[in-house]
Order: structure tokens, then C-alpha cells, then sequence
């Protein structure tokens, strides 16, 4: 059975950092290009950040950059997103996804995955 479990999310000020994880079991990602998207309350579930299957590569939305970090371990199948400078507005379940059928990076849509974390809740207060 393919899982990919998030952890990490939690409550944090304005201005501070969390990092999340997601670990994959039930099969080896190495191959694969990993997405992380989020979705907030009322709101549609957004692309966040991908990275391709070597981490060479990576993509993030305009939002995020310069403030998120996505990378990985294959080896541990594995795959991290930090988050700095976090703003209220940056509220939402995060998920980590796998695209299963494509190694590289761009800004994935949530039609393009195929394996999917159940989320873990990220809380910015002001």
C-alpha cells in the first residue's frame, strides 16, 4: 500500500519557521518529480513547490519564493519543505504529493499527481 504522511505542521508567529516532511512508503519515489500544494479554508488547493527526482531541479510558486525550500532524500524516501519568513496568509493544509509518471519540476496542478499525502495543518498567527 503506497502511503506518503506528512508531518511537521503545527502553530508558529509571523515571521517563524516550521519544516514539514513527508516520507513515502509502499514504493520508491527516487524516480519521480514531488510536489508540495496547500489549501486553505474556502479555497481551492494550490500548487506550493516540486522538485524533480534528483533535487537538481526545482520549481516554486511566485508566493513562496525566496522564503520556501523544497529538497529531498532518496534514500530515505523522503521529501522536506522549510518554510521561513511565514506569513498569516501562508495558513493552510499542506500536502505532499507524487507525480508518478514524470521526474522533473514545473508548477504542477493537482491533476497531475497521482499519489497524495492526507496533509498536516499549518497555523500563522499575526
Amino acid at each position: 500500500q503506497v502511503q506518503l504522511v506528512e508531518s511537521g505542521g503545527g502553530l508558529v508567529q509571523a515571521g517563524g519557521s516550521l519544516s514539514l516532511s513527508c516520507a513515502a512508503s509502499g514504493r520508491t519515489f527516487s524516480a519521480d518529480g514531488m510536489g508540495w500544494f496547500r489549501q486553505a479554508p474556502g479555497k481551492e488547493r494550490e500548487f506550493v513547490a516540486a522538485i524533480s527526482w534528483s533535487g537538481a531541479s526545482t520549481y516554486y510558486a511566485d508566493s513562496v519564493k525566496g522564503r520556501f525550500t523544497v529538497s529531498r532524500n532518496n534514500a530515505k524516501n523522503t521529501v522536506y519543505l522549510q518554510m521561513n519568513s511565514l506569513k498569516p496568509e501562508d495558513t493552510a493544509v499542506y500536502y505532499c504529493a507524487a507525480h508518478g509518471g514524470y521526474s522533473g519540476a514545473y508548477a504542477y496542478t493537482p491533476r497531475d499527481m497521482a499519489y497524495w499525502g492526507k496533509g498536516t495543518l499549518v497555523t500563522v498567527s499575526s
